[in-house]
């Protein structure tokens, strides 16, 4: 109705439940990361997928990351106005004066406010935050300072958001039957949700983790290279995206998951032995002899490599891809531990009939074999790396990002500022 097309998801969050340590823990998506199986085995920025229905982005996600996906929860804009507006509205402290015209945050002054459902939407959606610090004087919002991080700095703000929301639900009386039931019977309504995961699976839920603390339960975003403008993949322009960064998002996904290098995130397994995987090299860039070159630098760590070829370069600036055929994910995995750089894993069709193939980006290196000369058994990185393309992309972006000066959080019970 306000223009929008098509189905975007303005945000990806993976909650992960451990009923072994009763612990929770939450891992962001950024929307504009460029991922190989958005659309099937077509790429795009993963805020797509979500348009060829729930299937696809969980598809996606276990694809492309390896993060299994058991349950899946959706809320629209309606539905997640509706929730906050069932506990009775969400307090939060505004340091600043904020302003987002895409988005309709207005608050004019400083302090703690009760947000209606309407009010913590604008909040959760703002990613073209503006803000009034205290040397600026002027009292029209579209002079005053931009945010320059958008859909980041969005996930940060919807961070502290969770966990303001989940302390309020928590102060309603969680664990006890009666309060959860209603609680849930006014929640659950506005939820979508996949078929296996039924009311008494949301109550199980509620009751076995109600004793996480908000406040300590670990909340990251996976780590990405920004300003990226431009993108061209296959002839199409996606314009700004964000692209991955190995090693970093490999161990945050291991951290997460609460598995080792040495194990695939899928299934908790050992990864395969380097020997065991069959990898081809396609050349993505055009540079002369880089297929070769990797190839020969993949060998080194023992990998059987079974071909080398060359693939039609897609940009000026390109992820490098380890495809992997219907169950080799966790050969993929094995090989993407080897490689450094703007790197990622996806489902699709391989060279030479290898379980792995790897196309080349522009910006990626191999790791270099140990200093023994034996062989890697393991998913583990070496600790140095063979580059095998020169070209640098800007520093990945830290998994942990602290609130800015201007972001709202908690409010204390007598209205101040919270922690």
């Amino acid at each position: 109705s306000q223009g929008v097309t098509g189905v975007n998801s303005d945000v990806v969050m993976i909650l992960h439940l451990d009923p072994k340590r009763g612990t929770a823990s939450i891992l962001s998506i950024p929307r504009d990361l460029f991922v190989p199986n958005a659309r099937g085995t077509a790429p795009n920025k993963i805020d797509a997928a979500l348009v060829e229905g729930p299937e696809r982005l969980v598809n996606a996600i276990q694809e492309d990351f390896g993060i299994p996906i058991q349950h899946y929860v959706e809320l629209n804009f309606d539905s997640f106005q509706n929730v906050v507006n069932a506990l009775g509205g969400i307090k939060m402290y505004f340091p600043m004066p904020l302003y987002d015209a895409e988005s309709s945050l207005d608050i004019p002054t400083a302090g703690c406010r009760t947000l209606n459902g309407f009010q913590a939407l604008a909040v959760v959606r703002a990613r073209h935050l503006q803000y009034k610090p205290p040397n600026v004087k002027t009292s029209n919002p579209r002079d005053w300072p931009h945010d320059p991080q958008s859909d980041l700095s969005r996930i940060r703000r919807d961070h502290e958001f969770l966990r303001v929301l989940a302390t309020a639900v928590s102060t309603r009386g969680l664990s006890n039957p009666v309060t959860d039931n209603d609680l849930l019977g006014a929640v659950a309504p506005q939820l979508q949700v996949d078929s296996n995961f039924s009311l008494g699976d949301m109550l199980g839920t509620v009751l076995t983790f109600h004793g996480v603390n908000p406040n300590a339960a670990p909340q990251e975003t996976l780590p990405v290279i920004v300003d990226i403008e431009s993108y061209v993949s296959g002839g199409v322009n996606y314009g700004s995206v964000e692209l991955t960064s190995q090693p970093q998002d490999l161990q945050v996904v291991d951290s997460f998951l609460g598995v080792d290098a040495n194990h695939d995130t899928m299934t908790g397994n050992e990864l395969p032995a380097a020997k065991d995987v069959t990898v081809s090299v396609l050349n993505g860039t055009g540079v002369t002899g880089q297929a070769a070159t990797t190839g020969t630098a993949l060998r080194a760590l023992g990998l059987d490599v079974v071909g080398t070829g060359d693939s039609a370069p897609t940009g000026a600036v390109s992820e490098t891809t380890v495809t992997y055929s219907a169950g080799h994910e966790a050969a993929a995995e094995r090989v993407a531990h080897d490689l450094n750089g703007a790197v990622i894993m996806g489902l699709g069709t391989t060279s030479n009939g290898a379980d792995v193939t790897v196309v080349t980006g522009t910006d990626f290196a191999v790791a270099t074999p140990p200093s023994s000369g034996a062989s890697p058994t393991s998913g583990a990185p070496a600790p140095s790396t063979a580059s095998a393309n020169s070209s640098v992309l800007a520093p990945p972006t830290a998994p942990k990002q602290p609130l800015a000066p201007f972001d709202p959080r908690s409010c204390t019970a007598s209205g101040g500022e919270g922690p």
